[in-house]
């Protein structure tokens, strides 16, 4: 069976081919990925007004930070697939419009039920959107055009990452946390108007009509389970069970892990046979076949491992070592955002001089160097300024890298198929945040423990440190606080040095990449 063709005649006509419409429609589309990434991270910083006032349980807590990046990854595939068949811009007023009304059900709740179950339907609302987005822009732009239309949605994508906590820290501190939820419903009613002035239905008249819902949920079930034990294993133990659960014998983590093999093996082998019967697919396997897409999804996981994992660490150790508040730990980590929305648009100029995938690789070389830079100097009187200049450095890069690494991965995707194929990158970068955070977690508190044992020769100090990473170092006594404060930028160190050379990989990965001149 041979790969795509990328270019299929039986499809819809993607765009008008000018106008301001299009550029009109792009912001459009960004400010939705803005609202998608912001409620994504906001949670973070509001998460203690919220069990202050709402009373959560530490696992509620968790499961409220957890499950819309879980949901978001679990479905995403699916309703890229949906976007093709249906329509693109259906599904995202109607993803619009689900993550609007969930936004009020999440501000209106007045117990940890209500309020979970709320965060979920936004991911489901979010997972019907961004693949959305994304194949839009893929269909309406081509040839220059869609460098730069890429280049503002990536910036995006990594610049709100970093906005999401410091408009989450401001709303809570000046509003209450409930307004970071509620300004989504004149948000939401002005991307709805928006994208139908200013968006044209675009999907795959091609190939057949059906839809393939087996696939669908063993999708959403193995990358639900999957991306579940990549950010519970911290909670409930990697193996044997934590205190979270007393009584179990063993952790559900290992076992979500094993579902998550089994389900996703089967999604494949069922995938193969319904397109070699013919039948309609989730997802069409013969994606991966093309080279760019390949690569430039594995590439999307391991930037998105470094991402999520430095968002992780460095909160932790400005919090714990200088008892920085949530908001000016939002301000420290500021220059990230300035440097991605800065090289997101001029990426696609430097792309046409040198070619898309070579901005690609300067921008992982640049993530390269901050990363391992902050593993290299950080210490224990090191503090958001100090960071500033390799926050600015790694949002460059981030930008960079974000904007082109996206264009090249769908640039030989047949535009009828760019809802899955979106929906797969997409997916792709959910599961790298997971695994940013389960690895580089790992590392930062194992590092923590051992270094404060190291110091102290008190197991006890060290384990407490280590459970509460970092966040604990108040209620020491000046000398363990002092032991716990170089603990804390030894782990922060080699936390960041393991984020380097998981950032490494990913630029030796950039290198097969082959990008044309835009």
């Amino acid at each position: 069976m041979s790969a795509p063709s990328t270019a299929d005649p039986r499809q819809e006509a993607a765009a008008p081919p000018g106008g301001k419409g299009r550029w009109l429609g792009l912001a459009v589309i960004s400010l939705a990925v803005s609202l998608i990434v912001v409620d994504a991270t906001i949670v973070s910083v509001l998460l203690p007004s919220v069990v202050d006032e709402i009373g959560l349980r530490a696992t509620q807590a968790e499961w409220l930070t957890s499950i819309y990046s879980l949901v978001f990854a679990a479905l995403m595939i699916t309703f890229g697939r949906l976007s093709d068949v249906y329509g693109r811009r259906l599904m995202f007023v109607l993803g619009t419009l689900v993550f609007v009304v969930a936004s009020l059900a999440v501000a209106a709740s007045g117990s940890a039920t209500e309020l979970i179950g709320a965060r979920a339907l936004q991911g489901v609302g979010a997972a019907m959107i961004m693949p959305a987005t994304l194949s839009t822009v893929n269909s309406l732009f081509h040839g220059r055009d869609r460098a730069i239309a890429f280049g503002v949605w990536g910036s995006m994508i990594g610049g709100m990452t970093a906005v999401g906590p410091l408009l989450g820290g401001w709303l809570a501190t000046s509003h209450g946390w409930q307004w970071a939820f509620t300004i989504n419903l004149p948000l939401g009613a002005l991307l709805i108007a928006g994208v139908l002035k200013y968006v044209p239905e675009t999907r795959d008249a091609s190939g057949p009509r059906g839809i393939d819902w087996k696939g669908g949920v063993l999708s959403a079930l193995g990358l639900g389970a999957l991306v579940f034990g990549l950010i519970e294993g911290q909670t409930y133990g990697w193996w044997q069970a934590s205190g979270e659960l007393p009584g179990w014998p063993i952790s559900p983590v290992p076992l979500a892990l094993g579902a998550a093999v089994l389900l996703l093996v089967t999604f494949v082998l069922v995938e193969r046979a319904r397109a070699r019967a013919g039948r309609p697919v989730m997802l069409d396997l013969r994606l991966f076949r093309i080279a760019n897409f390949r690569r430039g999804n594995a590439a999307a996981s391991l930037i998105s491992v470094g991402e999520l994992g430095l968002l992780f660490i460095l909160p932790l150790f400005l919090q714990g070592a200088h008892g920085d508040s949530p908001l000016q730990i939002c301000v420290a980590i500021l220059p990230l955002a300035i440097g991605s929305f800065l090289s997101g648009g001029t990426a696609a100029r430097l792309g046409r001089r040198v070619g898309a995938a070579r901005v690609v690789q300067y921008g992982m070389a640049m993530e390269f160097a901050a990363v391992l830079a902050i593993g290299l100097t950080t210490h224990a009187g090191t503090t958001g300024y100090g960071l500033a200049p390799w926050m600015l450095l790694y949002g460059l890069g981030l930008g960079m890298t974000s904007a082109q690494l996206t264009n090249i991965s769908l640039a030989d995707v047949p535009r009828g198929q760019s809802g899955q194929a979106s929906g797969t990158q997409s997916t792709s970068r959910q599961v790298g945040s997971a695994l940013g955070i389960a690895c580089i977690g790992t590392v930062f508190a194992t590092s923590l423990g051992h270094a404060m044992q190291a110091r102290t020769g008190d197991a006890e100090a060290a384990a407490a440190l280590q459970g509460s990473v970092g966040t604990g170092i108040s209620a020491l006594d000046p000398e363990q606080a002092r032991a716990a404060i170089e603990s804390l930028a030894t782990a922060t160190g080699h936390a960041a040095l393991v984020t380097a050379g998981i950032l490494a990989v990913g630029l030796i990965m950039t290198l097969r990449l082959r990008g044309k001149e835009l």
